[in-house]
Formats: C-alpha cells, sequence, structure tokens
C-alpha cells in the first residue's frame, strides 16, 4: 500500500481547521502548529498529528501550508524563531492561504528560496467557513510554473477550482480583487436590507426573492439571511480583516496608479463599523452596525 502524502500545515484557525479535515478526508497526512494549542485537539482526534513548532512542521512534510492572521503573522512563523525557514527541506513548497500584501509576498519568496532553497505558492482562497467546510473553496494562485503543478492534489482536495494567475504575488492580487468585490457587495447587501427593513418588506425573504436576478450572490444568500437577522449569528469572518484586504487593495492600486473610489468609501465603512462594534467584531454583525432588527 502507498505511503500517504505528508503535508504541514500552520493555523488551524476559523479556515484552517476545516481545511485540514478535508486533507484528512483525501487521505493526506497532516502535522499541524498553531498558535493556541488547545484549538488543535480535535484535529489531533480527527487523525493529525501536533507538532511543537512550525520548524517541526517543515521537518516532516514537503509541502507545508499556512493559513495565519496578517503579513506580520506569515513572517513570524517562516522566519521567526523555529521558523520554517530554519528546518525546511531542500526543493520543498510552502503554500500560503493567508490573505496577505502581494509585495511582502514576492519579497518573502526571493528571501525563503534564497535560505532555504524552498518555493513559494501565493494561494489565498474565497468561499469562507462554507467553502472550506464542503472542499468547494477557490483557489487563485501565484509561483513558479514547475512548482505550482506539485500542488495539484493538495488543491483538489480543498477547492471546487484553482487557477494559476501568474509569476509570485499574483494569487495575493487576485484575492485583493476578490476582496473589493465581497467588501462593496457585503455594504450594498446590510444597505439593501435596511431599505426593505424602513420600508416594511419582509426582509428575512428578500435573498431569496433575488436568487437568479442580477442582484443575487453567494455573500447575498450565505451571508444576507444572517445580517437580516433571519438565522442565529454565526461567526463569518472578522471586520477587521475585511478592512485589512481592501486597505492593501488601495496601497496596491496607489503603486499601480490607480483611482478607487468605491473601494475608499468602503474603507471608511468598515473603519466605523470595527470602532462600533469592536475590533474583533464578525461580518455577521453588520446588521447591528447597520441597525437591522433581529427576526
Amino acid at each position: 500500500m502507498p505511503s500517504k502524502k505528508s503535508v504541514g500545515f500552520i493555523g488551524t484557525g476559523l479556515m484552517g481547521a476545516p481545511m485540514v479535515r478535508r486533507l484528512l478526508q483525501a487521505d493526506f497526512a497532516v502535522t499541524i502548529w498553531n498558535r493556541s494549542a488547545e484549538k488543535s485537539a480535535a484535529l489531533v482526534a480527527s487523525g493529525a498529528s501536533i507538532a511543537d513548532s512550525p520548524a517541526t512542521v517543515a521537518q516532516q512534510a514537503d509541502i507545508v501550508c499556512l493559513c495565519v492572521t496578517d503579513t506580520a503573522a506569515v513572517e513570524a512563523v517562516v522566519f521567526g524563531d523555529a521558523g520554517v525557514a530554519s528546518t525546511a527541506r531542500d526543493n520543498s513548497i510552502l503554500v500560503d492561504f493567508s490573505s496577505i500584501s502581494p509585495d511582502a509576498t514576492r519579497t518573502m519568496a526571493k528571501r525563503l528560496v534564497d535560505q532555504s532553497n524552498m518555493h513559494w505558492v501565493d494561494a489565498p482562497v474565497s468561499g469562507g467557513v462554507k467553502g472550506a467546510t464542503d472542499g468547494t473553496l477557490i483557489i487563485m494562485y501565484g509561483g513558479e510554473d514547475g512548482v505550482v503543478s506539485r500542488v495539484d492534489s493538495l488543491f483538489k482536495a480543498l477547492s471546487s477550482r484553482s487557477t494559476h494567475m501568474g509569476g509570485s504575488g499574483t494569487g495575493q492580487v487576485t484575492k485583493l480583487c476578490n476582496q473589493i468585490i465581497v467588501a462593496s457587495n457585503l455594504l450594498a447587501i446590510s444597505e439593501s436590507l435596511l431599505l426593505g427593513q424602513e420600508a416594511g418588506i419582509r426582509t428575512d425573504r428578500l435573498p431569496d426573492a433575488l436568487r437568479g436576478g442580477w442582484a443575487d450572490s453567494l455573500p447575498l444568500q450565505i451571508i444576507g439571511p444572517t445580517i437580516a437577522g433571519a438565522n442565529p449569528e454565526k461567526a463569518i469572518g472578522a471586520l477587521s480583516n475585511m478592512l485589512k484586504d481592501i486597505q492593501s487593495a488601495l496601497v496596491t492600486a496607489g503603486a499601480v496608479s490607480g483611482t478607487m473610489p468605491i473601494t475608499c468609501e468602503a474603507i471608511l465603512t468598515y473603519k466605523k463599523a470595527c470602532t462600533t462594534l469592536g475590533i474583533d467584531a464578525d461580518i455577521s454583525e453588520l446588521g447591528a452596525f447597520y441597525g437591522i432588527e433581529k427576526k
């Protein structure tokens, strides 16, 4: 019987944990590490092995995946004390599922290959916790042609579609394009639900009423009912992470002389929402921010 493919996974939070479960179900041998070890207990019970540091993860796998909060967190687990770079296998691959700066990605990718001959594939995802749980994520990725072909089976276990967008950093740029659309759409959905509430329509029926039309979207169908107060509030993702992403998009646009008035307005609204609701507030709480009543 052939041995299982060995994969490391660093960051088992809201998105990382269901992604690890999908890999276990696809018969990968998965070694995990998370800053908060208690978040890994259920995954160990499901068959994952736990490591005591990112360095130990890198020692045990030819492909090491990251799914952490931001650029600083990525740099810390890769280049910090007991980081991935210190023990990476020669010609191994790091797959970063985090959403971080394209420029930082390119800089760190060069540093990693120069230091450890480990190749970087930036592969941010779209589809949220539901997509991670169902194995239907959309993956947009950047990296060298000869490297990215080696992660095909990994992506098939996690996604319904993956697209190679070009060289290093292009996956992150594509994710920023995605986040501009999603962030703006969520605000438009919230404002529409507020209008409906104030005008007396059955707002809990609005997502279904618009299903299949030009206004329809996955955020409307998946997140809309929660914003409308029709579903119990559930964790979707932090408002502050969405703010971080669209701020990064604005910085990237500035570097290529782009103007983004809609994104600028969205940034102001997300900043106000984070100030009003708190830095740890979830996207599902947009309804509370707009004053939409719970059903």
